[in-house]
């Protein structure tokens, strides 16, 4: 990761999908003067450091910003050095009303069957996911409540859209934790396991968002992967100010 970082037209390339996610290769290539070629050998560095993350739609490949790496580094790197407000998180608000999605990426050391229990049990799901306890029985069509008794009121709700264990989740959400998240409405996230040798690949995708939506939304994801793999991997608990709120 710190290799391919270390471009300065790779880092540029962040820069554009964090400005703008989910471009194709032309749309990212008409920002350099670089050719084509150039351009997607720059790409594919970035994809196998698991920085950028791609999906096709119809005759279109598109680039997402998987940024879940980066927290990971921040996390067992600079968070224990950092002031508590390195981790808080801040969104731009704006008027648009075009959808946007976000895709994070990451890689566990466990099986499909271990990470459907860590997403699914409520328990497990509060010792990474900032504290935040899920109730549902995980049926197409029923409900899931997240709150926690530290919290003034219930900090989400939906409906379990599509359950196919221990392979696919998909769920609606609505957040409820402040009025500037209720104001932005149902969204979806879905959870994709697969199994690769001795480890899974976890992809979240979380879209049917706002363009311009509150970051509050989404920005969470990179923290509570990362607390997911760690404490799947090691059985301990990250200790950033973000993972701690509710707990």
């Amino acid at each position: 990761m710190f290799k391919a970082l270390a471009d300065p037209t790779r880092r540029s390339l962040l820069d554009a999908l964090y400005q703008q996610d989910g471009q194709t290769l032309g749309t990212l290539g008409s920002r350099f003067e670089l050719t084509r070629f150039g351009v997607m050998k720059h790409l594919k560095v970035l994809e196998e450091a698991g920085l950028v993350v791609t999906r096709r739609r119809g005759r279109e490949k598109l680039h997402f910003l998987n940024p879940v790496p980066i927290r990971l580094v921040h996390d067992r790197w600079v968070s224990k050095y950092a002031e508590p407000w390195a981790a808080a998180l801040s969104g731009l608000k704006t008027e648009m009303e075009s959808s946007m999605e976000k895709i994070f990426e990451i890689y566990i050391r466990t099986t499909p069957e271990q990470l459907w229990r860590a997403i699914t049990d409520s328990e497990i799901r509060s010792k990474y996911s900032f504290g935040v306890r899920i109730v549902s029985d995980w049926k197409v069509g029923s409900r899931y409540e997240q709150g926690s008794p530290r919290a003034d009121g219930p900090l989400g709700e939906g409906e379990i859209l599509e359950s196919d264990p221990p392979r696919r989740l998909v769920q609606s959400m609505r957040a409820l934790w402040s009025d500037e998240v209720k104001d932005e409405g149902i969204s979806r996230v879905t959870w994709e396991i697969e199994q690769i040798k001795d480890s899974c690949r976890l992809t979240v995708t979380h879209d049917e968002l706002r363009e311009g939506a509150n970051a509050e939304l989404y920005g969470g994801w990179p923290m509570i992967l990362s607390g997911l793999k760690t404490w799947l991997e090691t059985g301990e608990l990250l200790t950033t100010p973000g993972s701690l709120m509710y707990t």
